[in-house]
C-alpha cells in the first residue's frame, strides 16, 4: 500500500532554517509529481510547493518564494522541502501528499517561535 512518512519538524527561532524528508513506498514515486501542503491550527490546510516526477519543474506558493525551495532525490524515493528564514506564520502541520490524489502523509510538526 501507498505510505508517505514525512520527518524534519521541529521548534525553531524565527530566521532559522528546517529540511523536511517525505518517503515514499507503494507506487512509482518516479513518475509522480509531489506536493507539500500545511496547516495551521484553525485554517484550512494550503498549498506549498509542488515538484514534478523528473524534479526540473517546481512551483511554490507566494507566501514562502524566495525562502523554501522543494527537491526530491527519486533513488531513495524522497522528496525534501528546505525552509529557510523561517517565521511565526510558517507554523504548521506540514503534509506531503502524492500530486492531485488520496495519498497523504501524516504530517510532521514545524513550530517557529522565539
Amino acid at each position: 500500500q501507498v505510505q508517505l512518512v514525512e520527518s524534519g519538524g521541529a521548534s525553531v527561532q524565527p530566521g532559522g532554517s528546517l529540511r523536511l524528508s517525505c518517503v515514499a513506498s507503494g507506487f512509482a514515486f518516479e513518475i509522480a509529481s509531489m506536493s507539500w501542503y500545511r496547516q495551521a491550527p484553525g485554517l484550512e490546510r494550503e498549498f506549498v510547493a509542488l515538484i514534478s516526477s523528473g524534479g526540473g519543474g517546481t512551483t511554490v506558493a507566494n507566501s514562502v518564494r524566495g525562502r523554501f525551495t522543494v527537491s526530491r532525490d527519486n533513488g531513495a524515493n524522497t522528496v525534501y522541502l528546505q525552509m529557510n528564514s523561517l517565521k511565526p506564520e510558517d507554523t504548521a502541520v506540514y503534509y506531503c501528499r502524492r500530486h492531485l490524489t488520496a495519498d497523504w502523509g501524516q504530517g510532521t510538526q514545524v513550530t517557529v517561535s522565539s
